[in-house]
């Protein structure tokens, strides 16, 4: 395939996730501005500044600095126990953030893709799971919505997401 083709697939790739992520950049303030964060792309990380968590740039079952590849779905329970063995970027402390740590990357101005693509690019604006139980419900726990914005209940027997975090807490 020569490069041209391959620019041009790139190019039509990034319009079409462009066009899907619609952002009111006049009515309401960003809540996650790329300036607020540091990627450090050699370890595939995100320095969040106002946090002070650290960040895998890449939902799981993604890499690399464009985060490709299939998202990989988890029950609650599955989540948990694959951020405890995690050793990513030679880090083992790694987790699955609580509900207001995993909030704290919502973009409340966009939607389709309520996150900021070009700290976490590629992400597949989807549901990803809290490590935050339902104390309402013993079968529950929560997850923060990545297409739309906000957060939501489900059973911890779904398939969600799952982006991991270091640090806080």
């Amino acid at each position: 395939m020569s490069s041209r083709i391959v620019l041009a697939l790139a190019l039509a790739g990034a319009a079409l996730t462009a066009q899907a992520q619609t952002c009111d950049h006049n009515n309401i303030r960003p809540s996650a501005p790329a300036a607020r964060f540091i990627v450090d792309s050699n370890k595939g990380t995100v320095l969040d500044t106002r946090t002070g968590l650290t960040w895998k740039r890449c939902v799981e079952g993604q890499s690399g600095e464009a985060c490709v590849g299939s998202t990989v779905y988890l029950n609650w329970g599955a989540a948990l126990s694959r951020a405890e063995a995690s050793a990513f970027a030679g880090f083992k402390d790694w987790r699955i953030p609580n509900s207001k740590e995993l909030e704290s990357l919502l973009e409340v101005q966009c939607y389709g893709f309520a996150i900021n693509l070009s700290v976490f690019p590629n992400d597949p604006s989807t549901w990803v799971w809290a490590s935050s139980p339902d104390a309402d419900y013993a079968y529950g726990a929560w997850l923060a919505n990545f297409d739309g914005g906000g957060s939501i209940r489900d059973y911890r027997s779904s398939n969600n997401a799952v982006r991991l975090v270091r640090g806080g807490q």
